[in-house]
C-alpha cells in the first residue's frame, strides 16, 4: 500500500503485520520486563499473574479497540481524532493531554533506556557496576539518554512504513528471541523449580483490594493505553485491515512478554539467590540481575544481551511515544516530518536532564517534594511519573471510554471494529459497547478514587 498523499509526512502501514509488530513494540517496554516483575514481586506472585491476566481481557483490550477504532475513524493524531469526529474543546483535552503524556514520558523514559544502553557495555566487558553509584554521575547517564533519544529520532525520521514499520519488523523478533533464550536459560537452572512455583502458582488468599488496582494498573500501562500511541498508529490503518484480528495479536504479545520477564527473573532468582527479597523494586533488574548473571556460565554475554532486550523493549516504545507530537505537528501545524522529529527530540534531550540529575542526592532536582491529590512526591522523576506517567494516563483511559460511549454514538466505533472484521457482530459487538459504556468508566472511576486516598492511604497504580 503506497503511502498517502495526506499533510506531508503522514503515511500509511504497509502491511498489517508492521502495525502489528509497531503497536506490539510500543506496547512492550520496560513496564513488561522491568516492573512487571517487581509488581509480581510485591503483590503475591502467581495471584497477581492471574489478576493481570484477567484485568488485560477485559478491561485492556475493550479500551485497545476503542482507541483503534478512534484513530482509524479519523485518521488523524489524538487532538485531531476528536475534533474530526465533533468533540468540543473539553473532550479534546484528551488529545491535549495523550500529546504531553507522550512527550513528557518520552524525556524520562529515555534515562532508564540510557541506563540500559550502559549496563550492555558493563556486563559484556565484565565490569562490575554498583547501580547507585552509576545512576548518580550524570556524566555517564546524561550522554548516555542523548544517545538513546538520538536513537528513536533517526527511526522516527525514516516516517510510518520506511522507519516506524521496518524497525519494529528487525525489532520485535530479536526481543522474542533474546528473551526466550534467557526464560531457557533461567528455568533450567539447579533449583528454579521454586521460583517456578511461587510465579505461576497461584495463592488466591493473597488477591486483595490492592493487588487488584495494582494489576490494573499494570494492565494499562503495559498495553499502552490512555497514551494516544493506539489512535495514532490506528489513524495509518486502512479501512479493510481487521482490528479485531490485531488488537488480539497486540494483545496477546504484550502479555506473553511480560510472563517470559517473570520466567527470566524468578527461577534464577531463587536458583542463584536464595533468600533474596523478590521485590527489590528497580534494583531488580539494575542491582540483583547481573549478580544473577554471574552466577551463570558465561554470564557476562547472557547479562549484555538481557540489557540488549531492555534498551530494545525501550526503544520498541518511545518510537511510538514520539511519534505522537511528531504526528500532531505534521498534521495540526504542517510541519515536515524532518522539523517536527529534530525539534520535538531536542526538546525531549533538555526535558530528560532534570530527570536524570535527580538520583543525585543533595541536588535541587532529588530534593523536590510535594503532594499531588494527597500524594507525596519526592524528586523531578518522580514527579514526571506520577503526574504524566500514572494518573494522566488513567484520566485519558477515562475520557476516551466517556467520550466514545456517551459524548458520541458508540454504534458507529462498532461499525468501524466490523471494516475488515465481518464476524464481529451479536454477543461481541454488544458486549464491548456495554463494557465501553459502563464497565469500563465504573472501574477507571474507581481506581483514580483510590489513587487520591478515598479509601484509605492513597494508592499509586
Amino acid at each position: 500500500m503506497a503511502a498517502s498523499a495526506t499533510p506531508e509526512g503522514r503515511g500509511q502501514w504497509g502491511s498489517s503485520l508492521g502495525f502489528i509488530m509497531a503497536a506490539a513494540g510500543s506496547a512492550v517496554g520496560l513496564g513488561n520486563i522491568w516492573r512487571f516483575p517487581y509488581l509480581t514481586g510485591e503483590n503475591g506472585g502467581g495471584a497477581f499473574v492471574f489478576v493481570y491476566i484477567i484485568c488485560v481481557l477485559f478491561i485492556g483490550i475493550p479500551l485497545l479497540f476503542n482507541e483503534i477504532a478512534l484513530g482509524r475513524r479519523s485518521g488523524k493524531n489524538p487532538i485531531g481524532a476528536i475534533r474530526e469526529t465533533g468533540g468540543n474543546k473539553f473532550w479534546q483535552l484528551a488529545g491535549v493531554l495523550c500529546v504531553v503524556v507522550c512527550f513528557f514520558v518520552f524525556s524520562y523514559y529515555s534515562v532508564i533506556a540510557g541506563w540500559t544502553v550502559g549496563y550492555i557495555f558493563t556486563e559484556i566487558i565484565n565490569l562490575p557496576v554498583d547501580f547507585e553509584v552509576f545512576v548518580q554521575t550524570p556524566e555517564y547517564v546524561i550522554p548516555l539518554t542523548f544517545i538513546f533519544i538520538l536513537f528513536t529520532v533517526l527511526i522516527v525520521l525514516g516516517g510510518v512504513s520506511g522507519g516506524i514499520e521496518k524497525a519494529a519488523k528487525f525489532l520485535m523478533p530479536v526481543l522474542f528471541i533474546i528473551i526466550i533464550f534467557i526464560a531457557g536459560r533461567s528455568v533450567t537452572l539447579e533449583g528454579a523449580e521454586a521460583g517456578i512455583q511461587y510465579y505461576l502458582n497461584p495463592d488466591f488468599s493473597k488477591i486483595n483490594a490492592t493487588v487488584v488496582l495494582q494489576a490494573l494498573g499494570q494492565a494499562f500501562f503495559s498495553m499502552s493505553v490512555g497514551w494516544g500511541l493506539m489512535i495514532t498508529f490506528g489513524s495509518y490503518l486502512p479501512k479493510e485491515s481487521n482490528i479485531i484480528q490485531s488488537s488480539a495479536w497486540i494483545a496477546g504479545m504484550d502479555t506473553m512478554v511480560a510472563l517470559l520477564g517473570g520466567l527470566m527473573v524468578f527461577p534464577a532468582l531463587f536458583a542463584l539467590l536464595p533468600g533474596k527479597d523478590p521485590a527489590a523494586g528497580p534494583a531488580l533488574v539494575f542491582d540483583v540481575l547481573p549478580k544473577v548473571f554471574d552466577a551463570m556460565p558465561g554470564g557476562n554475554i547472557i547479562g549484555g544481551l538481557f540489557f540488549l532486550l531492555l534498551m530494545v523493549a525501550a526503544l520498541t516504545s518511545t518510537i511510538s511515544m514520539l511519534e505522537v507530537p511528531v504526528a500532531y505537528l505534521i498534521d495540526d501545524r504542517k510541519w515536515s516530518r524532518k522539523k517536527a522529529t529534530w525539534i520535538v527530540g531536542i526538546a525531549a534531550m533538555l526535558l530528560s536532564i532534570p530527570s536524570a540529575l535527580s538520583n543525585i542526592k543533595g541536588n535541587f532536582f532529588a530534593e523536590l517534594s510535594f503532594n499531588f491529590l494527597s500524594n507525596p512526591i519526592q524528586g523531578f522523576f518522580g514527579a514526571m511519573d506520577f503526574i504524566f506517567g500514572t494518573f494522566a494516563v488513567i484520566v485519558i483511559c477515562l475520557m476516551l471510554s466517556l467520550y466514545t460511549g456517551w459524548a458520541q454514538k458508540i454504534s458507529d466505533y462498532a461499525d468501524e471494529l466490523k471494516f475488515g472484521a465481518p464476524g464481529f457482530t451479536g454477543v461481541y459487538r454488544s458486549g464491548w459497547m456495554f463494557f465501553i459504556k459502563w464497565v469500563c468508566p465504573v472501574v477507571i472511576i474507581l481506581l483514580i478514587l483510590n489513587m487520591i486516598g478515598l479509601f484509605g492511604a492513597p494508592q499509586a497504580a
